[in-house]
């Protein structure tokens, strides 16, 4: 898969510049979000590509075990440091049926062409009152439509509405122009958690003045 390949070329770009630049501190309340929705527990915790694995460390901070699993092996070559992985396309994950008490979705929906599909997978594995985060980027401000490069005044161009994948980026720094992004307009990204079986419980934005990231809760509700 084109993705796959992708995000094989640019892991050692990954792990050796992009993420010390965004790090340390918390700029666009990543570490936040996760901290406050997914929250203290026990057990296994899916991450559905996990790539290098850098939430694993705040995620075994909350008392959980991480294991991850990617579909890129150049990723994951860093990720296997941190926690246990498995190489595996996220639309079929390797995992029993109501297997893990918590899934986490961090900074990758859009990595996904079929990021619906892998929410159902999600609600597979989850064990009835399991726990599922996901934190992406902003579907209303962050995409090929946005112009970021003034973060006081982000512009916001026709697309948001067309659901597209592009390398169309306001810097040439960053993810997106490298291996391309999938965009989900809000009220699809959020119908697709709700047709995969899960509740939708809390909401969080990160990033100021014009929110970068949104962040959501949802649980799988017993039977």
């Amino acid at each position: 898969m084109a993705s796959t390949a992708a995000y094989d070329e640019i892991a050692d770009w990954y792990e050796n510049d992009f993420l010390p630049r965004s790090r340390p501190g918390d700029p666009i309340g990543v570490q936040r979000q996760l901290d406050e929705l997914l929250g203290p527990g026990g057990g296994l915790c899916l991450e559905v590509g996990c790539g290098t694995g850098v939430h694993a460390e705040q995620i075994r901070g909350l008392g959980w075990t991480p294991v991850g699993v990617d579909l890129s092996a150049g990723m994951l070559a860093y990720g296997k440091k941190r926690l246990p992985v498995a190489r595996a396309d996220a639309t079929c994950l390797p995992v029993g049926d109501g297997a893990v008490p918590a899934v986490v979705a961090m900074l990758v929906h859009t990595d996904m062409p079929d990021y619906p599909a892998v929410l159902r997978e999600v609600g597979r594995v989850l064990r009835p009152g399991g726990v599922f985060v996901h934190v992406g980027v902003h579907p209303a401000f962050c995409g090929g439509f946005a112009d970021r490069s003034d973060p006081a005044a982000v512009v916001i161009r026709p697309g948001y509405l067309d659901g597209h994948w592009t390398k169309d980026s306001w810097t040439d720094e960053g993810v997106r122009n490298r291996v391309g992004a999938t965009h989900y307009p809000l009220p699809v990204l959020l119908q697709a958690v709700l047709d995969a079986g899960l509740t939708l419980t809390s909401f969080s934005e990160g990033g100021e003045p014009v929110p970068t990231t949104l962040a959501v809760r949802a649980t799988k509700i017993t039977p």
